[in-house]
């Protein structure tokens, strides 16, 4: 293994909680209200088809990349790619890969924290029973009330930067692995008695269907390049998260079953998620919708016509409040990591500082949404005309910084890594994969997320 790595730093416990902690960050908010709908409206089965595909030959060897990247740099993600640059005798600025990570994820947590005060705000409206018998404007009303109130949404952004904070402050064993231990579990029971509740909705059967029932028609060239990009940012590549978390990675832990086995837990929660989600709104003759709509209109309007529907949609909430929760503490480490490394603060002081930064940056959604809400600065162009400073952050983050971070580590891993180095990294356990991993890092996994970013940024 690796000579690279800090003496003394500290290192995940055992496979079980890395493999719980990586869990924990690729399971967020687009499990439950973007691949659902995709996978509903591009042929179910047939999608979930060539999804796992891209998921073979893109999304897992892009993540056995950035963990391997991690664990033999053993430091932060700018920190890491630096070492790794120098030990290849590479330029060094490769190290910008790991600076755009650490940007990406800084920028991503700003404005996913905002919206995870949505989940936070609604726990509350659900279980007091604010939905139930309301109609689709009353609905309508109760999420714009919400949005339109800047002193609302700063109140809940700054309560879940407050609790992502704190987490990170305990440090690795008594912060992360304490949460996701807890964190991560709890999740899987909530899923789990949601899905007891959709198999009485009366509708269970409609959701399956929506899911698995196999239709090639509509598999077309919008669906494959849905797929591929769902398999890229499912995995939560290219935010500095997972390359921070593979610089804690023990060398006696195995980094491609972990992978698979992340892999196949994170989309184990998308599947279910869309069955239990497609139940319920099938049960109240509701038509599915996708992203904020569908979680904050259609389902609590379904749940309010529901029996016991405050309860359950308290639940519901709750479940994504705690996948928020997970994705948020892994995104906030690597800024954390790296004021500690670099400038040689406490954690706990790096904490406060990362955090409050994060706090700062998420005005600007804050903001977008409600008093800022008619100001669009690229106007001008024909592309960007209503594009407010939120769609601009989302679109410089999720749009060009987190392909293009996993595009140049498939490269840096693939072609300029040297194979021995990256053989011996991931261990003679994984000798037999080595070959078929370097070949797809090499000549797969590029083009292929060369598509997602020219997709995401509307070229294709």
């Amino acid at each position: 293994m690796s000579t690279m790595q800090e003496a003394g730093r500290e290192k995940w416990s055992g496979q079980g909680i890395f493999i719980l902690a990586v869990t924990g960050s690729t399971v967020g908010l687009s499990n439950f209200w973007t691949f659902p709908y995709i996978t509903g409206e591009n042929g179910g089965g047939a999608f979930l088809l060539v999804y796992v595909l891209c998921l073979l030959l893109i999304g897992i060897p892009v993540m056995i990349a950035e963990l391997m990247l991690g664990r033999c740099g053993g430091s932060n993600p700018a920190g890491s790619m630096r070492a790794l640059a120098a030990c290849e005798n590479a330029s060094r600025g490769w190290s910008l890969v790991g600076w755009s990570g650490l940007l990406a994820g800084f920028l991503n947590l700003s404005y996913y924290s905002v919206i995870a005060g949505w989940a936070m705000a609604y726990v509350f409206r659900a279980g007091s029973g604010l939905f139930t018998g309301q109609t689709l404007d009353g609905v309508h009303s109760v999420f714009s009330s919400l949005v339109e109130q800047p002193e609302r949404l700063l109140a809940w952004h700054t309560l879940f930067m407050l609790m992502t904070t704190l987490v990170i402050a305990r440090g690795l064993r008594e912060g992360l692995e304490t949460a996701v231990r807890s964190l991560v579990p709890l999740l899987f029971l909530l899923l789990l008695v949601l899905a007891g509740f959709a198999w009485h909705s009366g509708a269970f059967d409609q959701g399956v269907q929506r899911m698995f029932h196999v239709d090639f028609s509509r598999i077309s060239w919008q669906a494959v390049l849905a797929a591929a990009a769902q398999a890229f940012f499912t995995l939560s590549l290219g935010r500095g998260a997972i390359m921070m978390y593979g610089a804690r990675l023990p060398g006696h832990i195995p980094i491609v079953s972990s992978v698979f086995a992340v892999a196949l837990l994170d989309t184990l929660v998308a599947l279910l998620a869309g069955v239990i989600v497609y139940s319920i709104i099938f049960a109240n003759g509701l038509e599915p919708g996708k992203g904020a709509g569908l979680v904050f209109q259609t389902l609590p309007l379904a749940f309010g016509h529901m029996p016991h529907g405050a309860f359950f949609g308290m639940l519901f909430f709750v479940l994504l409040v705690f996948a928020a929760w997970s994705s948020s503490i892994s995104l906030l480490e690597p800024a954390v990591a790296w004021l500690v490394e670099v400038w040689g603060v406490s954690r706990l002081r790096a904490a406060m500082l990362a955090g409050a930064a994060v706090w700062t940056v998420g005005l600007v959604t804050v903001f977008s949404l409600n008093r800022w809400s008619g100001y669009h600065p690229l106007s001008g162009f024909r592309a960007f005309r209503v594009s407010t400073l939120f769609d601009l952050l989302d679109l410089l983050t999720a749009g060009v910084l987190l392909p293009l971070g996993g595009l140049l580590i498939a490269i840096f891993s693939g072609w300029i890594m040297s194979g021995e180095s990256s053989a011996r990294e991931l261990g003679p356990h994984a000798r037999y994969i080595h070959p078929l991993w370097r070949f797809f890092v090499r000549f797969v996994a590029p083009p292929g997320i060369t598509v997602v970013l020219l997709h995401a940024i509307h070229l294709i």
